[in-house]
């Protein structure tokens, strides 16, 4: 979008904007921040937006709604990035991107009280105590828990408990005092000890295990050394269980001591960030975070600001990063490793496994709540893939399926926003065809197809598949275009030697378009694909089966269908039947209607 001599305002502020850092803000007529954004110079990055053309509608109706600009230079762009990051979390805008929170995973809260609690919750309220988390991976939650009840005998029930009601004995020890699992706080026990103990919580939250481990060592040795062999036990019996969740729930790295890692993934205008952060050699933390794009952000751009917001939520002050690649912009302190070899790729691997866990667990979670939602985005992905003018909707595909010619037939199914639309299936008998011709048959069944479609006036698919290559291709395309004048776009199946689907044609001459066995599209296709062979493939059968009925049973004389049923019960198949005695015959159908017929079929054998 250019310029126009009315918008005399925005043109004097944009010769004015300076060619230094800093960060832009774009205002509507109402005075609403719509936009923010950083550049490393603002005069040449701002200017951009209108001295030249957009292909992105986004774009273009961001800059039909910008009534002002206003910004703010900083000294570097690294500052840009950090005001820019501010800004957007204070205002919102509608164009820039959107933070999707983590609510549906779980925090560990440490309540606010004088003698705190230590529990799982997904409810945020930062007056009520202090947050970790979310986790979004794994039972870390649950095992954290479980480590500091066994560790420290802090209480976990939810008596409102005060210095005032301990001291005139309002509330009394429960069963867990006696268990042992309870020091026993709400009659004062423990009370010189409660506070650390929620201290080395706290500390074990964090991922402090291996300091945690050496002051427990180090009280085991002093009680030993006073003799105190009972309680050095069962301070060794703490360490033992330090371990044991050390072992399951943390990945040991020795080359790796303090870092963040960081993966990446997307999926349309939706981007999955996650990371996980390794303290003293272990992962003790990791948590996963979505975007939604408003404009056309690069994948560097969205990494950089997804660093920054994870490493704050996790409170990492760590130096050492390891990232897929490079981000936009990062803390020039920040020692960034794209890992090729070792541990440190086994880490990045495992961030990159996290986040696309993330996603297919998100994906799954919206189909199941709106299941067409998944059909559209299948669809829209092919749409995007192949250049289609529109959502193909409505998809037909055709295969042929005959032995040397005999009992040809063909099939064509129909899939509705990316599922099978079973009735609408059709089945043909090819009649204009003598032989083995795949590609007459193929025009044979397209053309009646869609002849019949436009006698009733019926509605075109969006899209025809064929259950082939080019051959196949072109047979459909003379039926569509050359004979019926219709313009609706093809696409075939190509398979490799193995005779499985490799890549998808489109386009005349065609273009191979290549796609990953893992993609929903693939799937889509490929179970496109096998339905239409299984539909064709079990109607030869059916046409099969019923001439070789016919020309063993049918043909003989004294046996109706009324016979031919009793014949088929009382033997199973034809097979059986030709090979009976004829003594099961007479006993079957009588002595003078079973010697015909037996006779009848011996002699047809004989032939």
């Amino acid at each position: 979008m250019k310029l126009t001599n009315k918008d005399n305002h925005i043109t004097l502020l944009l010769k004015r904007i300076p060619e230094q850092p800093g960060v832009y803000q774009y205002y509507d007529k109402e005075g609403q921040i719509i936009y923010v954004g950083k550049a490393k110079n603002l005069h040449r990055r701002v200017n951009s937006y209108f001295n030249k053309d957009h292909t992105s509608s986004k774009t273009c109706q961001l800059v039909a709604h910008i009534a002002d600009i206003r910004y703010v230079v900083v000294d570097s762009e690294q500052d840009a990035f950090l005001l820019e990051n501010n800004l957007i979390k204070q205002y919102q805008p509608r164009y820039n991107i959107l933070l999707k929170d983590g609510k549906s995973y779980p925090s560990i809260c440490i309540t606010r009280e004088p003698y705190p609690r230590i529990f799982k919750t997904r409810i945020i309220n930062k007056k009520a105590g202090e947050y970790y988390g979310p986790y979004s991976f794994g039972n870390t939650v649950d095992l954290v828990l479980e480590l500091i009840h066994q560790l420290y005998p802090i209480r976990t029930c939810n008596m409102p408990l005060s210095i005032d009601s301990i001291e005139k004995k309002k509330v009394r020890v429960c069963l867990k005092y006696h268990l042992k699992n309870c020091c026993g706080i709400c009659e004062g026990y423990g009370n010189d000890q409660y506070k650390e103990w929620i201290n080395q919580a706290r500390k074990l939250i964090k991922g402090d295990a291996h300091e945690i481990g050496r002051q427990l060592e180090e009280q085991m040795m002093q009680l030993a050394a006073e003799m105190k062999y009972e309680e050095a036990a069962a301070m060794k019996h703490k360490i033992e269980l330090l371990e044991q969740f050390k072992s399951k729930t943390i990945i040991t790295n020795s080359s790796a001591k303090d870092v963040d890692v960081f993966g990446y993934d997307e999926q349309d205008d939706r981007v999955y960030i996650s990371m996980l952060h390794v303290h003293s050699g272990c992962i003790v933390r990791g948590q996963t975070i979505e975007y939604r794009r408003k404009m056309e952000e690069e994948k560097e751009e969205m990494l950089a600001i997804g660093m920054m917001e994870l490493r704050q939520q996790l409170e990492s002050d760590t130096q050492d990063v390891i990232v897929p690649f490079i981000p936009e912009v990062f803390d020039d302190k920040l020692h960034v490793h794209i890992a090729m070899s070792g541990d440190r790729k086994k880490l990045l691997d495992l961030a990159m496994q996290n986040v696309r866990q993330y996603k297919l667990d998100r994906l799954k979670q919206e189909d199941k709540l709106n299941p067409e939602q998944r059909g559209v985005r299948i669809l829209t992905q092919l749409q995007q893939m192949m250049g289609l003018p529109t959502l193909p909707r409505w998809i037909d595909c055709f295969d042929n399926s005959n032995i040397q010619g005999t009992n040809a037939v063909a099939g064509c199914v129909v899939y509705r926003m990316a599922k099978p639309s079973k009735s609408d299936y059709k089945r043909f008998e090819i009649k204009t065809v003598e032989g083995a011709d795949d590609y007459a048959s193929m025009r044979e069944v397209v053309r009646r197809r869609y002849q019949h479609l436009i006698e009733e006036g019926g509605q075109m698919p969006d899209l025809i598949i064929a259950d082939g290559g080019l051959g196949q291709m072109h047979a459909i395309r003379e039926a569509v275009e050359d004979q019926l004048g219709l313009k609706i776009p093809i696409a075939g199946l190509k398979k490799n030697d193995k005779h499985r689907t490799q890549t998808l044609l489109f386009g005349f001459p065609p273009s191979e378009i290549s796609m990953p066995v893992t993609s929903e599209v693939f799937r889509l296709l490929t179970n496109i694909q096998d339905e239409v062979h299984r539909y064709a493939i079990s109607y030869h059968k059916q046409k099969r089966s019923k001439a070789q009925i016919h020309s063993q049973l049918d043909d003989i004389q004294g046996v109706g269908e009324a016979t031919k049923q009793k014949i088929l019960t009382h033997f199973g198949s034809v097979k059986r039947a030709r090979t009976a005695e004829k003594e099961e015959w007479v006993k079957l159908l009588g002595t003078h209607r079973g010697s015909a017929i037996y006779e009848q079929i011996q002699a047809k054998i004989s032939l």
